[in-house]
């Protein structure tokens, strides 16, 4: 029974040290929200990215199958791929009201959205760190407090979700982050890709080196050309 209780507070232990900078990036998703981007994307998300982090380091509880950190580290591409594509998208924001789905295609259609997998892939993304604490960490526990802690883990993310989104509600910090987060987040993404890249050595190894040059400029020459397609005046197309 001992045991059972001090998995509390490891795995509380364990989550604060390896999610802080997950508070950021849940600051900035919920400034974001609008009629396109929802708190449910957001949530969602969290926990879907958040879940595939435990799943992928379940492994150290078995004691197989170890993913090399330089390969999980490729992963920083994405929040580079997504950054890219808010820095060249110039499309006016939705302001329009829709129409409320019901409650059950509501709970759906968040879990197939696109915005809640861009939330999943970048908190996915910034999990090497997570990995490499929750194998070991698992890897020492009994099937009793790995639950223990797993739960633990799944509640803290509501807590997590719940203080971005109550911090994002004061004055000064939500007025700063509507006059300046649609400019700050693409850097914000891209950087954090970068850090991931670097923090799991990625860019070490020559060939994921040239391989995550090779994606970054695919995704440049995309984003590029769908902006310039975009920006073409329709005038131009008239008889």
């Amino acid at each position: 029974m001992g045991d059972l209780l001090t998995a509390i507070p490891t795995g509380m232990t364990a989550f604060t040290a390896t999610n802080m900078d997950d508070i950021l990036m849940l600051l900035l998703f919920f400034a974001q929200v609008n009629t396109a981007f929802r708190k449910k994307h957001i949530v969602t998300g969290q926990y879907l990215g958040f879940g595939l982090l435990v799943l992928v380091s379940l492994p150290g509880f078995f004691g197989s199958l170890f993913l090399p950190r330089d390969w999980i580290g490729m992963l920083g591409v994405v929040p580079i791929a997504i950054g890219l594509n808010r820095l060249f998208d110039h499309s006016p924001e939705e302001e329009e009201e829709h129409e409320e789905p019901s409650p059950q295609n509501s709970i759906l259609a968040s879990f197939v959205s696109p915005q809640t997998y861009s939330v999943a892939a970048i908190t996915f993304a910034n999990g090497g760190d997570n990995i490499g604490i929750y194998m070991p960490l698992f890897a020492s526990t009994t099937v009793q407090e790995l639950a223990v802690i797993l739960g633990t883990f799944f509640s803290l993310v509501g807590v997590w979700c719940y203080t971005a989104y109550r911090l994002t509600q004061l004055p000064m910090i939500a007025q700063t982050l509507t006059h300046y987060g649609n400019q700050l987040v693409p850097f914000v993404l891209i950087g954090l890709g970068v850090l991931i890249l670097v923090d799991s050595h990625t860019l070490e190894n020559r060939g994921l080196t040239v391989l995550t040059l090779i994606i970054s400029l695919l995704c440049v020459l995309m984003f590029w050309y769908n902006a310039r397609s975009i920006n073409v005046s329709p005038e131009g197309e008239e008889g």
